[in-house]
Order: structure tokens, then C-alpha cells, then sequence
């Protein structure tokens, strides 16, 4: 029973050694954050804009990364708003990229910066192009642009304004527009012809919207909107 205390006794001893002499004491100091570079900003081709020439030379703003990594910018173009058809893709450290597009095409092309590390900023914004072509005197508007409220997000119950963005090369076009909306995934016409980028609506608690605008021009020719999203608390 003796040695048993005296085992014990020097146990407490050293536990209380180790813990004064710092082996219960802070953790290291974690490792810095390696953080993605800025967002670019577009340059060329500007938005809405016809490109006579079809060999196009798209050209974005140079980010300087925080860590000091080397930044890369992926060039996106496609022929839709949301670039999911993607015609082209390219990477580079470089801010210009000379690419050959077909003629009397509309495309939309986005820019994002990444690090050496993996990291990503923030997509650019979307910007819309036609490239030209022969005897085509009058082109059809671009896609409209979502505006408000965001894609997929939530918002209140009760009345809400739908707002988009319309666009046309031909800067002289009168363009207006077919909203519809409904809670099918490919939603039913509720206006036609509106000649304003936005209307209100009533929502209801609970559900989920769908919504698209198609672009008119008067001349006849139209563009059919992607569908966009949003839930209601």
C-alpha cells in the first residue's frame, strides 16, 4: 500500500511538471489564408456591340493577386447569357486573346481570374456581341439580361418587381417584350408587349417561380429568353 502512494505521488509530480512547464499551452499560430485575386473587368468587345471583323481581340483589365501568386484568367464564350453553349474556352496569363467566331453570330463572353493556387475570383459580368455578316441589315435583339431578383434566391411574400435588361446592336430598334411567369417550370405568357424592363407581380408564401422575358424588335425579329427562378418565404 505504501508503494502504491508513493507511485502515485510521483505521477501528480510529473503531471504537474509537464503541465508548468507549457505542454497544455497555446496552439501555434495558424497559416495564413491563401486568398483568390481580384475580379477583371471587360474591355473588349464592349456590350452590345457589332464587330465588323470576326477575328475578335477580347481584352480585360490585369488583377494583381494578394499572396503575390501568379494570375491566370479563364476567357468563356458562348452563345447563350448563362454560357452553358460554350463555343470557346481558353486560359492564359495574358489579358488578350485574338479569336476567330463565326459571322452574323450572337455571342456572350465572361472573364475569370484564378491563382497559381486554385483559388477564383468572382465572374465577370456577361457582356453580348454580334460579329457581322454580309448583307445582314438588321439583327435580332440579345438575350435579355436578369436583373432582379437574383437567380434561385429567396424573397418575400406580396408584391415583387421583375427587372431585366434588353439590348439590341441596332441601337436605333424599338424593342419590347413578352414576361412570363407562373409556377411551371416553362411558365404561361402573362404580358405582351410591354415596352418597359420591368412589371410587378404577386407572390404567394411558400411557392417557387419560374420567369423569362422574350425580346422583340420591330422589325419582327425575336429572341427567346432563358428561364430564371425564385422561392418565396
Amino acid at each position: 500500500m505504501k508503494n502504491t502512494f508513493k507511485t502515485y505521488l510521483v505521477i501528480t509530480t510529473l503531471a504537474l511538471v509537464i503541465i508548468a512547464c507549457g505542454g497544455g499551452g497555446d496552439d501555434p499560430p495558424a497559416a495564413p489564408v491563401n486568398v483568390a485575386p481580384p475580379q477583371t473587368q471587360l474591355i473588349y468587345p464592349s456590350a452590345n456591340l457589332l464587330c465588323i471583323d470576326n477575328n475578335i481581340a477580347f481584352e480585360w483589365i490585369a488583377t494583381t493577386d494578394p499572396d503575390g501568386d501568379t494570375v491566370k484568367y479563364r476567357l468563356t464564350i458562348a452563345r447563350d447569357r448563362n454560357l452553358n453553349e460554350i463555343v470557346e474556352q481558353r486560359t492564359s496569363t495574358s489579358i488578350k486573346i485574338n479569336i476567330e467566331l463565326e459571322k452574323a453570330v450572337a455571342y456572350y463572353w465572361s472573364v475569370t481570374a484564378m491563382d497559381s493556387k486554385g483559388n477564383e475570383a468572382e465572374p465577370t459580368e456577361t457582356l453580348a456581341f454580334y460579329t457581322a455578316g454580309a448583307g445582314v441589315s438588321n439583327y435580332a435583339p440579345f438575350t435579355a439580361a436578369l436583373v432582379s431578383p437574383d437567380y434561385d434566391v429567396n424573397v418575400n411574400a406580396g408584391t415583387i418587381s421583375l427587372d431585366w435588361a434588353g439590348g439590341d446592336t441596332n441601337t436605333g430598334d424599338l424593342l419590347t417584350y413578352d414576361l412570363f411567369f407562373g409556377e411551371a417550370v416553362d411558365p404561361p405568357l402573362i404580358a405582351s408587349g410591354l415596352t418597359t424592363e420591368t412589371s410587378n407581380v404577386n407572390l404567394v408564401s411558400g411557392k417557387t417561380y419560374y420567369w423569362k422575358v422574350n425580346t422583340l424588335d420591330n422589325f419582327g425579329a425575336k429572341t427567346i429568353g432563358q428561364i430564371w427562378k425564385f422561392n418565396v418565404n
